[in-house]
């Protein structure tokens, strides 16, 4: 089952859908949503969404609440430690991002005053289901609601600025973020989801989850020790190889450019590119 959040076009008030082809059913707020996202799938399949909506006369905005933890992960495929001559990381290198970056498909990304361009990232990102507290990997892994594309755009002029990633990691609208598909329609990463991401048509990241270095069971875990995650918490699980900044030259995006994420079961996300007065928006 996908889902989506969306909004009337004259309002702020953000629901959950249930996407079925061209049209989306609302099923309830996103407060209620998150509260026991497993319990609104049951009532979804037994028919508790409402009437359905062109996709076209709503207005779709980012599906998780504003309390949410966005923890991403960097260095998490073995290709892409490789390109940036990293080792393979013993633990791995979590970072987070605050929700106010976070977008959704279609609408632009700015490149920051001061920022050669973007870097792209294509990503899967994991949405928790079910509270998870010192869990183990299994534990954790089957309190994961579902996925969704993620594309991490970079400021890496920013992110190169500290020895903290933070900054780099939350431009404005840099996290573009696709409908979320329920775990049973996913299945197991660890089987192989198909990643690519495309610049203007052109294939720049084409990795497979197989490559992952640490699981999202064994990320959700590890991170449960310290932090209690609650439903709406994302795990953003890291990137393949064919990053822009490795080049010779460096390729980043530009105003002008649109870069596409794929991924197998999950769908296609697409992000225009422009300069940086578009952050008034923000």
């Amino acid at each position: 089952m996908k889902f989506m959040g969306i909004a009337a076009d004259d309002s702020n008030d953000t629901r959950i859908g249930v996407v079925q082809g061209d049209s989306v059913a609302p099923l309830t707020t996103l407060v209620e949503f998150w509260q026991d996202p497993f319990a609104w799938q049951q009532r979804a399949a037994a028919g508790a969404a409402g009437a359905a909506l062109p996709l076209r006369s709503v207005r779709e905005v980012p599906l998780v609440p504003a309390s949410a933890r966005v923890l991403c992960v960097g260095l998490n495929y073995k290709a892409h430690a490789a390109e940036g001559n990293f080792e393979v990381p013993e633990y791995p290198t979590i970072f987070g991002r605050w929700t106010a970056s976070l977008s959704v498909g279609g609408v632009p990304a700015p490149v920051p005053t001061g920022e050669a361009g973007l870097d792209w990232e294509g990503e899967i990102a994991a949405v928790v289901g079910a509270r998870i507290q010192s869990a183990d990997a299994a534990t954790a892994e089957s309190a994961v609601f579902g996925y969704s594309v993620f594309n991490d755009l970079t400021s890496r002029r920013a992110q190169k600025l500290t020895a903290q990633w933070t900054l780099g990691k939350n431009g404005d609208f840099s996290g573009p973020m696709g409908p979320l598909v329920s775990r049973d329609e996913v299945g197991d990463l660890r089987d192989g989801l198909q990643l690519r991401t495309r610049v203007n048509g052109i294939e720049v990241q084409n990795g497979n989850t197989r490559d992952m270095i640490f699981s999202v069971g064994d990320i959700l875990a590890l991170v449960s020790q310290t932090l209690t995650l609650h439903p709406g918490d994302v795990l953003v699980s890291g990137t393949p190889e064919g990053v822009g900044y490795v080049r010779t030259p460096p390729w980043l995006l530009q105003p002008g450019d649109s870069v596409e994420v794929e991924v197998d079961r999950l769908g296609t996300l697409t992000t225009p590119i422009v300069d940086a007065s578009a952050r008034d928006r923000a």
